[in-house]
């Protein structure tokens, strides 16, 4: 079976996480999807396989009689697609050798996928794109990542003349949700290190990611009839607007790049007598991070000081820059370079603008750098991901594993 043979089964899985149902997995569609992985993997004659009450999914690839003594690596997934869009009756299509220019995904509905929007495309001139029907995301994000991994296990069993050492795989739930690596036990893992497999375009290799906070702040009003209110209505929406405001204009997601840190308000719940602000803190740099922690515990003092006991601040720390842990390590980068260049892949270290297990895993101790998948515009209807892509991800794992079973 093909990687994309894989792939296309996969996405038909609905695994949506949900972070309001405080379950793990957080959604039924994920434990049906790993139970389907988990026969795959027993019908494909691996070892040590095990599913827990929690979704997490782990199995072994023994290592090549003579080099049990090779460190043992691993590759990680995650089951879950994003909640940011629908991932129910998903119906991808395979655009066969796309010659450039627009894409029409619904015609009905007048939705297009184009160059103009999404100028990467431009990249893939040629290729054979796996996209979407204008109604749901694709799910590559991470079912790509599932279907290289277990496209390069089956390719090392049906050549016995690539020696490798123990290799272990996982497939996680809501990873999408923050919550991947919560319940992760790393000791039963057992790896030495490992690498998650959900990097987006060709060639990323990925040791950095954002440190990540989630703040609420909670303003606090009182509501009078409108035609008697002066001087005694407090208008908590009016306060929050205030307080946004006072956000640097320029430091958020749709203005920064690279290694540039942001203040992204994910959403606004109001009334006049109560409204909810929750925005999610990035930065690569920790110092930077916590001086962004401080300037909302500032502007909170600063909207009491005008409006005594109005407004309430909560913080909670999501997850940190994996680099601090990667950098002991750094030979676990250098074979990934060297494998994608033996895979004929251009490496192109990034860093990651968002979170990856990989970070909370790297401070659980196993050291967990990200590469791509292959995906590009994930969590919504214009994803897409180029076949040869994910056919390079899986030769990745390969020459991974080949590189890794020489160190025995």
């Amino acid at each position: 079976m093909t990687v994309v043979d894989r792939f296309l089964r996969y996405v038909k899985f609905d695994t949506q996480s949900d972070e309001l149902t405080n379950m793990t997995p957080s959604t039924p569609g994920q434990m049906i999807f790993a139970q389907s992985l988990e026969e795959e993997l027993k019908a494909m004659g691996l070892t040590e396989i095990t599913l827990d009450e929690n979704g997490y999914l782990m199995a072994t690839l023994p290592a090549t009689p003579g080099y049990e003594n090779a460190p043992t690596v691993g590759f990680i997934a995650h089951l879950d697609t994003s909640p940011d869009a629908s991932g129910h009756n998903v119906s991808p299509r395979i655009i066969e050798n796309y010659p450039g220019g627009d894409i029409t995904l619904n015609a009905a509905k007048g939705i297009v996928l184009s160059p103009k929007d999404f100028p990467e495309m431009d990249h893939y001139v040629g290729d054979d794109l796996i996209v979407t029907d204008g109604t749901t995301l694709l799910g590559a994000d991470d079912k790509a990542g599932i279907a290289e991994i277990i496209t390069a296990i089956d390719y090392l069993q049906n050549n016995p003349d690539i020696p490798h050492g123990r290799i272990r795989i996982a497939f996680n739930p809501d990873e999408e949700i923050g919550q991947g690596a919560h319940k992760f036990d790393v000791d039963l893992f057992g790896a030495d290190w490992a690498y998650t497999m959900d990097g987006g375009e060709l060639g990323e290799l990925e040791y950095e990611n954002f440190n990540a906070a989630v703040a609420k702040v909670t303003f606090a009003g009182r509501n009078v009839h409108p035609g008697s209110a002066k001087h005694k209505m407090i208008n908590s929406m009016r306060i929050a607007l205030q307080f946004a405001i006072m956000l640097p204009r320029w430091e958020t997601p749709e203005h920064t790049e690279g290694y540039e840190g942001f203040y992204h308000l994910t959403s606004i719940d109001g009334t006049v007598e109560q409204t909810v602000l929750t925005y999610i803190i990035r930065d690569h740099d920790r110092d930077r991070f916590e001086r962004r922690k401080k300037e909302f515990e500032h502007l909170t003092r600063k909207i009491n000081h005008e409006f005594p006991d109005c407004a309430s601040l909560e913080i909670r720390d999501q997850y940190y820059n994996m680099r601090e842990k990667i950098e002991p390590v750094m030979h676990i980068i250098e074979i990934a370079e060297e494998a994608m260049k033996l895979a004929g892949v251009t490496p192109k270290v990034v860093p990651i603008r968002g979170g990856t297990d990989g970070a909370q895993l790297s401070f659980k101790g196993l050291p967990c750098p990200n590469i791509f998948a292959g995906g590009l515009n994930f969590h919504g209807k214009f994803e897409f991901v180029p076949v040869r892509a994910m056919e390079k991800a899986s030769q990745v794992i390969v020459e991974i594993a080949r590189l890794v079973g020489a160190k025995r």
